[in-house]
């Protein structure tokens, strides 16, 4: 029997992957991007939709939490090679994005680089908990 105040654990995890020399601004948009990516592909990871008391309807959201971590330029290297081994679905963001102005610029910038050259600044990963954790080895949590 569960109540209201139980904790819910999920099986699977959202995890976002930030470099740490990102400014605030930086680490604000590239997690909203990266996350995006998630919504769109994975249905799973979307709640319903929300209503308000007066029957105002909102979009609905993620239904779990998204956990966001920090590392270093290396760690995101390790991390993504690791995402890839594991065949975890996944998003990037490469430092060429923060020049670019749209979504097609956007996926030629990264279309442009070798997977092993990515200038990595952000990474998302869906998956279950153990191998996201795997994944994320060396990240902390973001302050």
């Amino acid at each position: 029997m569960t109540n209201e105040n139980t904790a819910v654990r999920f099986e699977n995890k959202i995890a976002v992957l930030l470099r740490e020399d990102l400014e605030p601004w930086q680490r604000l948009n590239v997690t909203a991007f990266l996350v995006s990516g998630l919504g769109s592909e994975l249905p799973e990871v979307i709640g319903e939709p929300y209503a308000d008391a007066d029957g105002t309807p909102y979009l609905p959201m993620f239904r779990q939490p998204v956990l966001v971590f920090e590392g270093t330029k290396e760690t995101l290297t390790a991390a993504h090679g690791r995402a890839l081994s594991r065949a975890l679905p996944r998003s990037v963001f490469t430092s060429d994005l923060f020049a670019t102005g749209n979504d097609r610029d956007n996926r030629a910038a990264v279309r442009a680089v070798p997977k092993d050259g990515l200038d990595l600044v952000g990474l998302a990963v869906y998956g279950p908990r153990n191998a996201v954790d795997k994944v994320l080895k060396g990240g902390r949590m973001h302050p």
